[in-house]
Protein backbone atom coordinates (compact mmCIF):
# COMPACT_ATOMS: atom_id res chain seq x y z
CA UNK A 1 0.00 0.00 0.00
CA UNK A 2 3.01 2.56 0.37
CA UNK A 3 3.81 1.78 -3.20
CA UNK A 4 0.58 2.88 -4.13
CA UNK A 5 0.29 5.95 -1.86
CA UNK A 6 3.32 6.81 -3.50
CA UNK A 7 1.51 6.52 -6.77
CA UNK A 8 -1.22 8.63 -5.85
CA UNK A 9 0.59 11.23 -4.31
CA UNK A 10 1.91 12.40 -7.82
CA UNK A 11 -1.48 13.80 -9.10
CA UNK A 12 -1.61 17.93 -8.71
CA UNK A 13 -3.92 20.04 -8.19
CA UNK A 14 -5.74 18.19 -5.15
CA UNK A 15 -9.40 20.17 -4.45
CA UNK A 16 -11.91 18.87 -1.76
CA UNK A 17 -15.09 16.76 -2.73
CA UNK A 18 -18.42 18.00 -1.83
CA UNK A 19 -17.35 22.60 -2.09
CA UNK A 20 -15.43 21.77 -5.58
CA UNK A 21 -18.16 20.15 -6.90
CA UNK A 22 -20.85 22.57 -6.05
CA UNK A 23 -23.51 19.99 -4.28
CA UNK A 24 -24.87 23.22 -2.82
CA UNK A 25 -25.87 23.89 -6.80
CA UNK A 26 -27.40 21.31 -7.82
CA UNK A 27 -30.73 21.66 -10.40
CA UNK A 28 -33.26 23.09 -8.10
CA UNK A 29 -35.21 19.12 -9.08
CA UNK A 30 -32.86 17.45 -7.99
CA UNK A 31 -31.33 18.96 -4.86
CA UNK A 32 -34.69 19.18 -3.20
CA UNK A 33 -35.47 15.29 -4.14
CA UNK A 34 -32.11 13.54 -4.05
CA UNK A 35 -30.77 12.04 -0.87
CA UNK A 36 -27.01 11.53 -0.54
CA UNK A 37 -25.66 8.29 -2.32
CA UNK A 38 -23.43 5.93 -0.09
CA UNK A 39 -20.28 5.38 -1.67
CA UNK A 40 -18.27 2.75 0.62
CA UNK A 41 -14.42 2.51 -0.63
CA UNK A 42 -11.73 5.74 -2.23
CA UNK A 43 -8.68 3.71 -2.35
CA UNK A 44 -7.74 1.89 -5.34
CA UNK A 45 -8.67 2.44 -8.57
CA UNK A 46 -12.41 1.47 -9.19
CA UNK A 47 -14.21 3.70 -7.01
CA UNK A 48 -13.14 6.92 -8.84
CA UNK A 49 -15.04 5.86 -11.28
CA UNK A 50 -18.55 6.59 -9.48
CA UNK A 51 -16.84 9.54 -7.48
CA UNK A 52 -16.04 11.10 -11.20
CA UNK A 53 -19.93 9.93 -12.49
CA UNK A 54 -21.31 11.39 -9.44
CA UNK A 55 -19.47 14.10 -9.58
CA UNK A 56 -20.51 15.26 -13.37
CA UNK A 57 -24.04 14.49 -12.63
CA UNK A 58 -23.95 16.45 -9.40
CA UNK A 59 -25.78 14.08 -7.78
CA UNK A 60 -25.02 14.13 -3.88
CA UNK A 61 -23.22 11.46 -2.24
CA UNK A 62 -21.64 10.43 1.25
CA UNK A 63 -18.17 8.79 0.69
CA UNK A 64 -17.12 6.11 3.11
CA UNK A 65 -13.79 4.82 3.45
CA UNK A 66 -13.02 1.58 4.35
CA UNK A 67 -9.98 -0.04 4.15
CA UNK A 68 -8.61 -2.59 1.97
CA UNK A 69 -7.93 -4.57 5.33
CA UNK A 70 -11.56 -4.29 6.28
CA UNK A 71 -13.51 -5.47 3.08
CA UNK A 72 -13.22 -9.34 4.38
CA UNK A 73 -15.05 -8.20 7.41
CA UNK A 74 -18.58 -9.50 8.16
CA UNK A 75 -20.02 -5.95 8.14
CA UNK A 76 -18.71 -4.92 4.91
CA UNK A 77 -19.71 -8.45 3.26
CA UNK A 78 -23.29 -7.90 4.22
CA UNK A 79 -23.30 -5.14 1.77
CA UNK A 80 -20.74 -7.07 -1.19
CA UNK A 81 -20.33 -10.39 -0.70
CA UNK A 82 -17.62 -10.45 -3.13
CA UNK A 83 -15.56 -7.85 -0.59
CA UNK A 84 -14.35 -5.37 -3.29
CA UNK A 85 -14.72 -2.14 -3.41
CA UNK A 86 -16.80 0.63 -4.66
CA UNK A 87 -20.12 -0.55 -3.44
CA UNK A 88 -23.11 1.65 -2.93
CA UNK A 89 -26.53 2.14 -1.24
CA UNK A 90 -29.06 4.50 -2.72
CA UNK A 91 -31.55 5.77 -0.39
CA UNK A 92 -34.00 6.94 -2.74
CA UNK A 93 -34.43 3.63 -4.42
CA UNK A 94 -33.49 1.10 -1.51
CA UNK A 95 -31.02 0.07 -4.15
CA UNK A 96 -27.70 -2.03 -2.80
CA UNK A 97 -24.93 -2.57 -5.20
CA UNK A 98 -21.64 -3.51 -6.39
CA UNK A 99 -19.31 -3.93 -9.18
CA UNK A 100 -18.19 -0.83 -10.54
CA UNK A 101 -19.75 -1.25 -14.25
CA UNK A 102 -23.11 -2.74 -12.88
CA UNK A 103 -23.03 0.62 -10.32
CA UNK A 104 -22.27 3.10 -13.75
CA UNK A 105 -24.98 1.38 -15.77
CA UNK A 106 -27.46 1.90 -12.47
CA UNK A 107 -26.30 5.48 -11.82
CA UNK A 108 -26.48 6.46 -15.54
CA UNK A 109 -29.85 5.33 -16.17
CA UNK A 110 -31.38 6.87 -13.03
CA UNK A 111 -29.66 10.02 -12.97
CA UNK A 112 -29.05 10.71 -17.02
CA UNK A 113 -32.44 11.37 -17.90
CA UNK A 114 -31.16 14.18 -19.79
CA UNK A 115 -28.72 12.08 -21.63
CA UNK A 116 -25.83 14.87 -20.35
CA UNK A 117 -23.40 11.98 -20.11
CA UNK A 118 -25.23 9.10 -22.31
CA UNK A 119 -27.00 8.25 -25.17
CA UNK A 120 -31.07 7.53 -25.42
CA UNK A 121 -32.12 4.11 -25.48
CA UNK A 122 -31.67 2.38 -28.69
CA UNK A 123 -29.76 4.30 -30.38
CA UNK A 124 -26.33 3.02 -31.88
CA UNK A 125 -24.40 5.12 -29.37
CA UNK A 126 -26.03 3.61 -26.57
CA UNK A 127 -24.93 -0.10 -27.60
CA UNK A 128 -21.81 1.16 -28.25
CA UNK A 129 -21.84 2.88 -25.15
CA UNK A 130 -22.43 -0.64 -23.49
CA UNK A 131 -19.49 -2.20 -25.31
CA UNK A 132 -16.71 -0.33 -24.39
CA UNK A 133 -18.09 -0.38 -20.40
CA UNK A 134 -17.46 -4.06 -20.69
CA UNK A 135 -14.36 -4.11 -22.62
CA UNK A 136 -13.43 -1.53 -19.66
CA UNK A 137 -14.37 -3.98 -17.09
CA UNK A 138 -13.32 -7.13 -18.58
CA UNK A 139 -9.87 -5.58 -20.65
CA UNK A 140 -8.61 -2.44 -19.02
CA UNK A 141 -9.43 -3.07 -15.20
CA UNK A 142 -7.64 -7.07 -15.11
CA UNK A 143 -5.07 -6.46 -17.40
CA UNK A 144 -3.56 -3.41 -15.73
CA UNK A 145 -4.50 -4.60 -12.35
CA UNK A 146 -1.97 -7.42 -13.10
CA UNK A 147 0.57 -5.10 -14.61
CA UNK A 148 0.22 -3.27 -11.49
CA UNK A 149 0.34 -6.31 -8.83
CA UNK A 150 3.05 -7.83 -10.42
CA UNK A 151 5.36 -4.84 -10.47
CA UNK A 152 4.58 -3.32 -7.01
CA UNK A 153 2.88 -6.10 -5.61
CA UNK A 154 3.99 -9.75 -5.94
CA UNK A 155 6.68 -11.10 -3.42
CA UNK A 156 8.94 -12.57 -6.03
CA UNK A 157 9.86 -11.11 -9.85
CA UNK A 158 8.24 -12.87 -12.66
CA UNK A 159 9.50 -11.70 -15.40
CA UNK A 160 7.22 -13.86 -17.75
CA UNK A 161 3.99 -12.21 -15.88
CA UNK A 162 5.54 -8.74 -16.02
CA UNK A 163 6.24 -9.18 -19.51
CA UNK A 164 2.55 -10.27 -20.38
CA UNK A 165 0.50 -7.76 -18.72
CA UNK A 166 3.49 -4.75 -19.63
CA UNK A 167 1.88 -6.55 -23.27
CA UNK A 168 -1.63 -6.24 -22.55
CA UNK A 169 -1.12 -2.68 -21.47
CA UNK A 170 0.16 -1.51 -24.48
CA UNK A 171 -2.12 -3.40 -26.52
CA UNK A 172 -5.22 -1.87 -24.69
CA UNK A 173 -3.26 1.38 -24.56
CA UNK A 174 -3.16 0.45 -28.75
CA UNK A 175 -6.99 -0.12 -28.90
CA UNK A 176 -7.95 2.94 -27.59
CA UNK A 177 -5.11 5.19 -29.60
CA UNK A 178 -6.64 3.28 -33.07
CA UNK A 179 -9.92 4.19 -31.84
CA UNK A 180 -9.38 7.71 -30.94
CA UNK A 181 -7.67 8.58 -34.64
CA UNK A 182 -11.32 7.16 -36.40
CA UNK A 183 -12.99 9.02 -34.11
CA UNK A 184 -11.20 11.90 -34.67
CA UNK A 185 -10.87 10.93 -38.83
CA UNK A 186 -14.94 10.43 -38.89
CA UNK A 187 -15.84 13.68 -37.20
CA UNK A 188 -13.67 16.22 -38.57
CA UNK A 189 -14.33 19.82 -38.13
CA UNK A 190 -16.54 18.89 -35.37
CA UNK A 191 -14.11 17.85 -33.26
CA UNK A 192 -13.63 21.32 -31.90
CA UNK A 193 -17.06 21.98 -30.86
CA UNK A 194 -17.07 18.61 -28.56
CA UNK A 195 -13.46 18.90 -26.89
CA UNK A 196 -13.19 15.85 -28.48
CA UNK A 197 -12.35 12.95 -29.82
CA UNK A 198 -13.94 10.93 -27.19
CA UNK A 199 -14.62 7.68 -27.56
CA UNK A 200 -18.48 7.37 -28.16
CA UNK A 201 -20.64 9.29 -30.47
CA UNK A 202 -18.84 13.06 -30.63
CA UNK A 203 -19.11 13.93 -26.87
CA UNK A 204 -17.76 13.35 -23.84
CA UNK A 205 -20.04 10.32 -21.57
CA UNK A 206 -19.77 7.83 -19.45
CA UNK A 207 -17.24 5.69 -21.05
CA UNK A 208 -14.34 7.95 -21.10
CA UNK A 209 -14.84 8.66 -17.34
CA UNK A 210 -14.74 4.33 -16.83
CA UNK A 211 -11.00 4.40 -18.64
CA UNK A 212 -9.70 7.61 -16.81
CA UNK A 213 -8.30 6.06 -13.35
CA UNK A 214 -6.78 2.93 -14.56
CA UNK A 215 -5.07 4.77 -17.69
CA UNK A 216 -3.87 7.65 -15.44
CA UNK A 217 -2.35 5.25 -12.46
CA UNK A 218 -0.81 2.32 -14.88
CA UNK A 219 1.34 5.41 -16.41
CA UNK A 220 2.98 5.98 -12.53
CA UNK A 221 2.68 2.21 -11.58
CA UNK A 222 4.88 1.15 -14.65
CA UNK A 223 8.20 2.00 -15.97
CA UNK A 224 9.03 3.94 -18.83
CA UNK A 225 10.89 1.32 -20.57
CA UNK A 226 7.57 -1.09 -19.71
CA UNK A 227 5.22 1.63 -21.41
CA UNK A 228 5.58 4.85 -22.68
CA UNK A 229 2.63 7.13 -22.28
CA UNK A 230 4.07 9.39 -25.49
CA UNK A 231 3.60 6.38 -27.62
CA UNK A 232 0.30 7.03 -27.98
CA UNK A 233 -0.36 10.72 -27.95
CA UNK A 234 -3.93 10.77 -28.90
CA UNK A 235 -4.84 8.63 -25.71
CA UNK A 236 -2.31 11.14 -23.71
CA UNK A 237 -4.60 14.30 -24.93
CA UNK A 238 -7.58 12.29 -24.24
CA UNK A 239 -6.73 11.79 -20.64
CA UNK A 240 -4.70 15.24 -20.27
CA UNK A 241 -8.69 16.71 -20.60
CA UNK A 242 -10.47 14.23 -18.87
CA UNK A 243 -8.21 15.00 -15.37
CA UNK A 244 -8.39 18.73 -15.93
CA UNK A 245 -11.92 18.13 -15.09
CA UNK A 246 -13.18 19.00 -11.36
CA UNK A 247 -15.08 16.19 -10.79
CA UNK A 248 -12.22 13.94 -11.77
CA UNK A 249 -9.80 15.73 -9.76
CA UNK A 250 -12.00 15.88 -6.80
CA UNK A 251 -12.49 11.71 -7.24
CA UNK A 252 -8.61 12.09 -7.35
CA UNK A 253 -8.22 13.51 -4.44
CA UNK A 254 -10.73 11.38 -2.33
CA UNK A 255 -8.37 8.41 -3.73
CA UNK A 256 -5.23 10.09 -2.78
CA UNK A 257 -6.80 10.64 1.16
CA UNK A 258 -8.10 7.49 1.39
CA UNK A 259 -4.98 5.60 0.39
CA UNK A 260 -2.80 8.15 2.45
CA UNK A 261 -5.03 7.24 5.38
CA UNK A 262 -4.75 3.55 5.64
CA UNK A 263 -1.10 3.64 4.90
CA UNK A 264 -0.44 5.88 8.23
CA UNK A 265 -2.08 3.64 10.38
Amino acid sequence: MAAFARVLRSSSHQIHLSSSLGFSTLPRTMSTEIKPIKVWGQGGPNPPKVAMLLGELKVPFEPIPIPLTDVKNPEYLAINPNGRIPAIHDPNTDVTLWESGAIVEYLIERYDPEHKLSFPAGTPESYHAKQWLFFQVSGQGPYYGQAAWFKKFHPEKVPSALERYNNEVKRVTGVLEGWLAKQKEKYGDKIAGSGGPWIVGNKLSFVDFAFVSWQRIIVMVLEKSDFDQDDFPLVKEWLGKLTARPAVKAAIDGTVAAVEAERKK
